[in-house]
Parts: structure tokens; C-alpha cells; sequence
């Protein structure tokens, strides 16, 4: 192999992105996508191969990937993308990463954990802000206390959202709250709403079925896991949606989260991690573990993004810290 990446929904706002700063890092990239014109174009712009497939096809999408190391799947709806593109990698032996915020695809790979390991090789579901920075910040905070035994994470997103994200955040609205409790899924027992000081003051979140309620759990350990969640206005309707949020409003914008751990004593812990804004940070994180892992850094099946590159992968953003508090 070559090192070679496959980024599929390279035309999609946050493909050209990722696209953009993965040609500008000289990685080996492809540029995948359904739409033959947007793909040629998008290739021709920044001088990288292509390759023009539908993603539920599995067959082509096998073909696609014989000689790809990495597929980094950035076309959501992911309820739609990830299972055939999953078997596709799977069957072409290779790595496959993602970036959605939708909970069922997490399951879905925590589910070929084992498929995975016997073709040798890693399913990562998350590369982006869901779920890298709040996976690496729970490692972190679970490090602080002795025998860790519950988490909590709030999440505090702000910002404009593309057309994509809001499709996505569709699924998560639709879920109803879950928690796990005692390594198990199950409809939430804890409190709808809680109150956490993301970096501005108390506010309220409210309990949402998010990612970390399965990366969080492998990478830490811990079988007891609550996720909340806060946006600045809630998510606008698909119809209203721009493209998504211009680079000021990238620039301007930040994320932040907490994460809460109380071991079996009592002891209690929490840090913060404050990020740049979403769809900047999610440009950079992906890029950054897909090149990572086509340079040989993977464990074979699921993994998590702090399961495999501990919980310093966040901080190796630009302008992202984790404070104690």
C-alpha cells in the first residue's frame, strides 16, 4: 500500500474542507463522490485523482478502494453512507473512517468491531468534533480519579450549520435520550436537563443520545456515561439552511464541552476543552488521524479516536486547550 486516502464527499462543504487542507499537507489523496461533474471539478481544482462511485453500491465501492489505504467517508446522511461503505472497506481491506454526529453510526461500527479485526483492519467512527475533542477530554478527566465510575459530558456547540449537519442533526433529534448504565444502552434514567459552566457561566443542557455514549465507554472504560447538549438557538430547518457558515463565522466561532468523572470514592473531577469552531476543527482532526493512520498508527477493529491516539490527539489541534476545573 501506498498511503493513500480516499475521501469520499470531497464536494460536500465539509469535504472541500477537508479536501482543501489534505491536498495543502501533500498527503495522497483521491477525491470520491456520486456527482461526476462536481467530483472532476473539485480534482481538477486542486490537481488530485478521482473517483466517481455511488456509495451504496458496494461493489463499486470495493472496486474503488483496492488500492486505497484509507477511506474517510464525509458524505452524511450517514444512515445512508456508512453500512455499505463499512462493508465495502471491510472487503477491500481497508481503513475506515468517518465523520458523523448520527448515534446509530457508532453502534453500527461498534458492531463490526470483530469483521474488522479479521480483515485486519480499523473502523473510526467520529474524526471530526463529534466526537475528538469531548473522546479526548473524557480520557483525560477519567485519568484524574481513582477508579473511575461515572462520566458526564456537555456539550456546548455554537455557530451556523451546513445543510449536511442539519440532515445528520435530524437523526440525533429523533433519538430519545439514552444513557448507559452498566455497559448497557437503555433509555435514560438521569435528568432531562442539567446546568454546566462550559467557559461562560452556568447553563442549561439538555440530555441528548450523542457518539460518546459508545467511543466514551471504550476508550475509558467506564460503563456509567450521561451526554448533554446545548446549542445557541437550536438547529434551524433544513429548508432555511445556508451552505453553511462563512470562514469569518468559522474563524469567530468556538465549541467547547465538559466532562465530569466521580470515581467509586466519591472524588469527583472535571475539565474543559474549549476548540476552534466545529467545521474548522473537524478539517483539521481528520485529516490529521487519516494521515496518522495511513502512516501505520491503527489498531485493528473499532476504535475510538483516544482508544487509539490517547487523549492528546484534541490538543494537537491548533488553539485547542483542556484546563481543569
Amino acid at each position: 500500500m501506498t498511503g493513500r486516502i480516499l475521501i469520499y464527499g470531497a464536494t460536500g462543504y465539509t469535504g472541500t474542507l477537508i479536501a482543501e487542507h489534505a491536498r495543502e499537507r501533500g498527503l495522497d489523496i483521491v477525491l470520491g463522490g456520486r456527482n461526476r461533474e462536481k467530483v472532476h471539478a473539485l480534482a481538477d481544482r486542486l490537481g488530485a485523482p478521482s473517483a466517481v462511485f455511488e456509495a451504496t453500491d458496494v461493489a463499486a465501492a470495493t472496486t474503488a478502494l483496492e488500492s486505497i489505504d484509507v477511506l474517510l467517508n464525509v458524505a452524511g446522511p450517514f444512515r445512508i453512507t456508512a453500512e455499505p461503505l463499512m462493508s465495502a472497506a471491510l472487503q477491500a481491506s481497508t481503513h475506515y473512517l468517518d465523520t458523523t454526529a448520527e448515534f446509530g453510526t457508532y453502534t453500527l461500527a461498534a458492531s463490526m468491531d470483530e469483521s474488522a479485526k479479521r480483515a485486519g483492519v480499523m473502523i473510526m467512527s467520529g474524526v471530526g468534533w463529534d466526537v475528538v475533542p469531548t473522546d479526548s477530554l473524557a480520557v483525560h478527566t477519567a485519568r484524574r480519579v481513582d477508579d473511575p465510575q461515572h462520566l458526564t459530558i456537555a456539550i456546548r456547540v455554537t455557530g451556523g450549520f451546513s445543510r449536511g449537519s442539519l440532515a445528520s442533526a435530524a437523526s440525533i433529534e429523533a433519538t430519545c435520550p439514552l444513557s448507559r448504565r452498566a455497559g448497557v444502552l437503555a433509555e435514560a434514567d438521569a435528568a432531562l436537563t442539567r446546568s454546566f459552566d462550559a467557559g461562560e457561566g452556568m447553563e442549561e443542557y439538555t440530555l441528548a443520545s450523542m457518539g460518546d455514549l459508545v467511543t466514551a465507554q471504550h476508550s475509558t472504560g467506564i460503563h456509567d456515561i450521561d451526554v448533554y447538549l446545548r446549542t445557541d438557538s437550536g438547529f434551524p430547518d433544513l429548508d432555511d439552511a445556508a451552505a453553511g457558515p462563512s470562514a469569518e463565522e468559522r474563524d469567530a466561532g468556538r465549541y467547547r464541552a465538559v466532562a465530569e468523572v466521580r470515581g467509586g470514592d466519591g472524588q469527583i473531577a472535571r475539565s474543559r476543552i474549549d476548540t476552534p469552531s466545529g467545521y474548522s476543527f473537524t478539517q483539521l482532526s481528520s485529516v490529521e488521524i487519516a494521515a496518522r493512520t495511513a502512516a501505520g498508527t491503527f489498531s485493528p477493529g473499532f476504535q475510538s479516536p483516544a482508544s487509539v491516539h490517547g487523549p492528546t490527539l484534541a490538543t494537537a489541534i491548533a488553539n485547542t486547550t483542556i484546563t481543569d476545573i
